[in-house]
């Protein structure tokens, strides 16, 4: 399939695309947006980040930082495509970035969207790979790049169902900053040139807690007491009845026990509080700032940006995503906190990261309901064990840091080159894990 004839079944597709995206909407984010219709910036620098959604914005966040703080006369541009994920951007940065919804990838849309961001560089966080945005960027000598690259088995497959409209996207990118060795043999695969290909790690292992979290976790769990806490953070629909049905479980051997949990998508907020008072459970919903009761055993964290602070109040972490069919979330972020990580089987989307973590022993893998039970009674029972796991989970996150450091020195060199107006620079030899 080429270029032309996916864009025209993009508009053939149209109505049902704009029928998705009617709860991808925000008050002060025109739907004009979605066709390209933002503010002209040509009068600034610009740096764009486009990160889909909030997995992919909590993964940048490190990068983004480090834009603000090293391009000060520059603004960050911030993209997504999803509401979840533009909150996240407004709760993480606030009014230090801008942001907008990307532009769908109709070719009118793009062309507008790129000539009035009109940025310097354009960095796609993890797999967004639009072929008409790509090419609108191209012809207007916008390099653009993927960190954090990985691509899926699965992605992978339906890729090299289409070599001629992803090949053509794949060898216009300026540089590919690889998350795995296997993420960057795949992208060779698929076209990106050597030359332009490193094997960076993983940003998600350089993210920074601020001390604030720790100081907010200290004071709820002041306020918790001395009882047993485990955080089921980033659940979906046909999950969380399995971490009720564990916690249960938990209830019978410490019936003072706590459940923390974080549903991954705000729109289904309401919906878990209702499935825990069916099961009988005691709820508190963090957004009503009620006081958690001697007698509360579901806390419900509805609200976005805290997840890393519950976390950090727990005994032991489960991560979502994990025990239905989704591929699993970010297992570093309990693991940066020192705590016991507990996830199911479906882990496809995490790739060298499970490896890593079980090779430390950093990891506890349940597959149904009642074994994640018997796991959180072992776990409170043996603090040992916890500290253990925790420690282990740790020293992982500690030890596979730099990532971000390899990304910000070839963007800064590709941003150099562009204000230099000189030719892209290839990937280098000397940065380590180099994809020639």
């Amino acid at each position: 399939m080429g270029r032309r004839l996916y864009s025209a079944l993009l508009y053939a597709l149209s109505p049902l695309i704009w029928r998705r995206l009617r709860r991808e909407r925000l008050d002060d984010h025109p739907r004009g947006e979605r066709l390209g219709r933002i503010p002209a910036y040509h009068d600034e620098r610009v740096l764009w980040v486009h990160a889909a959604s909030v997995g992919e914005v909590i993964t940048a966040r490190p990068l983004i930082r480090s834009l603000i703080d090293d391009y000060p006369d520059h603004r960050v541009i911030v993209t997504t495509m999803t509401a979840t994920g533009a909150r996240q951007v407004q709760t993480l940065f606030g009014d230090l970035v801008t942001h907008h919804f990307v532009a769908l990838d109709f070719p009118g849309a793009t062309r507008r969207f790129v000539a009035r961001l009109d940025p310097e560089i354009a960095i796609i966080v993890e797999t967004e790979i639009w072929p008409n945005l790509i090419h609108a960027c191209a012809m207007a000598g916008v390099p653009v790049t993927i960190v954090n690259a990985r691509i899926t088995e699965r992605g992978f497959a339906r890729y090299q169902r289409f070599p001629k409209l992803m090949g053509e996207a794949i060898r216009r990118l300026a540089w590919v900053g690889a998350k795995s060795a296997e993420d960057a043999k795949r992208f060779r695969t698929l076209g990106v040139s050597a030359r332009r290909l490193n094997v960076t790690g993983a940003l998600k292992y350089d993210q920074h807690i601020d001390e604030a979290v720790f100081d907010a976790a200290d004071a709820l769990r002041e306020v918790i007491g001395d009882r047993p806490v485990w955080v089921a953070g980033s659940t979906h629909e046909g999950e969380e009845t399995q971490l009720l049905q564990a916690h249960v479980r938990l209830l019978a051997r410490f019936p003072d026990a706590l459940l923390m949990m974080v549903p991954r998508h705000p729109q289904r907020f309401g919906e878990v509080a209702e499935l825990c008072l069916e099961r009988g459970m005691s709820v508190v919903r963090r957004s009503e700032e009620a006081s958690i009761a001697p007698g509360t055993q579901v806390y419900l964290g509805d609200t976005m940006g805290e997840l890393m602070m519950l976390y950090a109040t727990g005994d032991v972490a489960f991560v979502g995503g994990s025990l239905v069919d989704i591929g699993g979330h970010n297992l570093l972020e309990p693991a940066a906190l020192g705590l016991p990580v507990v996830s199911g089987p479906s882990l496809s989307s995490l790739g060298d990261v499970v490896t890593t973590l079980d090779e430390a022993h950093a990891r506890v893998e349940v597959e149904s309901a009642a074994m994640l039970g018997e796991t959180l009674v072992s776990l409170m029972l043996d603090e040992t064990r916890r500290e253990t796991l925790g420690r282990n989970a740790r020293a992982v996150v500690d030890a596979n840091r730099g990532a971000l450091g390899h990304t910000r020195d070839y963007l800064g060199r590709l941003i150099r080159a562009r204000e230099l107006h000189e030719p892209w620079p290839l990937a280098d030899d000397r940065q380590p894990g180099s994809g020639r």
